[in-house]
C-alpha cells in the first residue's frame, strides 16, 4: 500500500513559465502546525500542513518508465522538480519533457530555475527527443522549455519540429507544449501552432497585480494575448487544439482577483485550467502568503467550470501538467477505450454480465 509522505525538494531546475518546485517543510512560511520550541529557544520553523502530502510513487508503469528514462539523455521536469504527482502521472504513462537546455534568460520571483546567458543549443535535439520517447510508450507527452529570449524566435523553431517528430516517431500520443511568452512575437506562435499540438499552454501564473514581482519580464495582458492568438491560429488552420493556462495561490492575491482572472481567461476562451498552491523554493523567493484549504480549491473549480472551462485541476498539488492526458480533444473517448471494448466506430460494445 502507498504510504504518504510529506513534500520536500532542494532547489531544482523549473521552466521559468511552470509551477515553483516544491518547498522543503523545514522553511515553510505561514500555516501548518508548528513545531515545539527548540531547545536554544530559537522561534520553530512552519511545516506543510496536513492535506500538503505526496504519495510514494508505485506501480507497473511507473517503475517501467522510470527503467526506460534512465538511460536517456533527457531532461524531466517531473525527476528534476521532484513532483509529487510522479508516480500518478508516469503510471498513466504521461510525463514531461524539458528542451532547450537548463539556462533560462529570466529570474521569477517563484522560480528556482538556474538563469544567465544560456550557452547550450542543438539543432538535432527534435529528432533525439522523438527517437528517446518512441520506445517509452507514453500516451501523452509535455513539452516544455526554459525561457530563451537569446534566440530570435524564443526556441519556437525546436518547439514545433520536436513536435513533428513526435507525431511521426509516435502516433496516437497526446502531446502538449508549455510555451513562454516569446516577448509577445506573433510569428513564433504561428510556427508552433502550424505544427499542430493537442494543447498549447501557456501559464499567466498570478493575477494582474502580483505580475510585476512574481514574473518580473513577462506581462499579464501579453499572456492572454498569447492564449487568444493561439486560439485564433488554431481556428484558421482548422485544427483541433485545446488552449490551457496555470494559476499559483498563496501569494497575496484576494479572491475577487482570483474570480477576475478566471473570467479573464474565459474572454480569451481558454479551455483549461490548473489551479495549485504556491510553495517557497528558498528564503530567497518570494514568501509564502498563505495556504488554502482543499475545500476552497474545490470551491474555485466549481466557480470556473460555471464559467465554461472544459476542464478544470484544482488542489493544494495541482501543477501544470496534472491530469494532462485527460485534457486533449477526444480525451473522453480515450477512456472509454481504456475502460471497455469499443468498435471501429467509437460505439461502445456492452459487456457481458
Amino acid at each position: 500500500m502507498a504510504r504518504d509522505l510529506p513534500i520536500f525538494t532542494a532547489p531544482t531546475a523549473e521552466p521559468a513559465h511552470a509551477h515553483a518546485p516544491f518547498l522543503p517543510p523545514t522553511i515553510a512560511m505561514g500555516g501548518g502546525s508548528s513545531a515545539e520550541s527548540a531547545v536554544d529557544g530559537s522561534v520553530p520553523l512552519r511545516r506543510h500542513p496536513d492535506w500538503i502530502k505526496s504519495r510514494m510513487p508505485s506501480g507497473e508503469n511507473y517503475h517501467e518508465l522510470k527503467r526506460l528514462l534512465g538511460g536517456l539523455a533527457l531532461n524531466t521536469v517531473c525527476e528534476e522538480a521532484r513532483c509529487p504527482n510522479i508516480g500518478e502521472c508516469w503510471d498513466q504513462r504521461t510525463a514531461t519533457i524539458m528542451i532547450l537546455g537548463d539556462t533560462c534568460t529570466r529570474a521569477c520571483g517563484f522560480c528556482a530555475i538556474k538563469t544567465g546567458r544560456p550557452t547550450w543549443f542543438d539543432d538535432d535535439e527534435p529528432r533525439r527527443v522523438a527517437a528517446a520517447v518512441r520506445p517509452l510508450g507514453l500516451e501523452h507527452v509535455v513539452v516544455t522549455s526554459v525561457a530563451r529570449d537569446d534566440l530570435p524566435d524564443g526556441g519556437a523553431r525546436i518547439f514545433a519540429e520536436t513536435i513533428r517528430r513526435l507525431r511521426e516517431a509516435c502516433p496516437g500520443m497526446g502531446v502538449e507544449v508549455l510555451i513562454p511568452d516569446f516577448n509577445g512575437q506573433a510569428a513564433p506562435l504561428r510556427t508552433v501552432m502550424e505544427a499542430r499540438p493537442d494543447i498549447l499552454n501557456h501559464n499567466v501564473e498570478t493575477v494582474e497585480r502580483l505580475q510585476k514581482p512574481v514574473r518580473k519580464r513577462a506581462r499579464y495582458d501579453r499572456s492572454l494575448g498569447v492564449l487568444e492568438r493561439a486560439k485564433a491560429y488554431a481556428g484558421e488552420l482548422g485544427a483541433a487544439v485545446h488552449t490551457k493556462s496555470s494559476i499559483m495561490v498563496g501569494l497575496g492575491e484576494t479572491r475577487g482577483e482570483l474570480s477576475q482572472t478566471f473570467r479573464d481567461l474565459r474572454a480569451v476562451d481558454c479551455d483549461i485550467l490548473t489551479i495549485g498552491q504556491y510553495l517557497r523554493p528558498t528564503p530567497e523567493h518570494l514568501p509564502l502568503v498563505r495556504y488554502y484549504h482543499p475545500d476552497e480549491f474545490a470551491e474555485m473549480k466549481a466557480e470556473a467550470l460555471a464559467l465554461g472551462f472544459k476542464h478544470v485541476e484544482s488542489g493544494p498539488l495541482v501543477r501544470s501538467s496534472y491530469h494532462a492526458r485527460d485534457q486533449v480533444p477526444g480525451a473522453e473517448l480515450k477512456r472509454i477505450r481504456r475502460a471497455a471494448t469499443v468498435d471501429a466506430e467509437g460505439r461502445v460494445i456492452p459487456q457481458a454480465s
